[in-house]
């Protein structure tokens, strides 16, 4: 086995070092109008083994989840009563946003 990789019961573990995550950020973010960088989601989890370490290196960078858009009911005159109100706390962040200078 390679360095950082270990077993957990059945499934296989890689924990990956902060510069692997430096490296695996700066090659998946792009330009933010803030200056910053801003990295998808879906790009994370496409890419990385550890999701999670990815996830807590951005926020020890002072990277923040993207505030959501509130959204439009497209359900009509009743489509607040239909949805369930609460149904946009519990989605998960689609992008992350670094501040400038982050990944220099």
């Amino acid at each position: 086995m390679g360095p950082g990789v270990t077993f957990a019961g059945e499934s296989m573990v890689r924990s990956m070092e902060d510069e692997d995550i430096r490296a695996l950020v700066k090659r998946l973010a792009r330009p933010n109008r803030s200056g910053g960088a801003v990295i998808e989601r879906a790009a994370i989890l496409a890419e990385s083994a550890d999701f999670t370490s990815v996830i807590t290196w951005i926020a020890d960078h002072d990277g923040r989840a993207e505030d959501r858009a509130a959204s439009v009911s497209a359900r009509g005159l009743h489509g607040s009563r239909v949805n369930d109100a609460g149904e946009e706390e519990r989605r998960p962040p689609l992008r992350y946003v670094l501040p400038a200078g982050t990944l220099n």
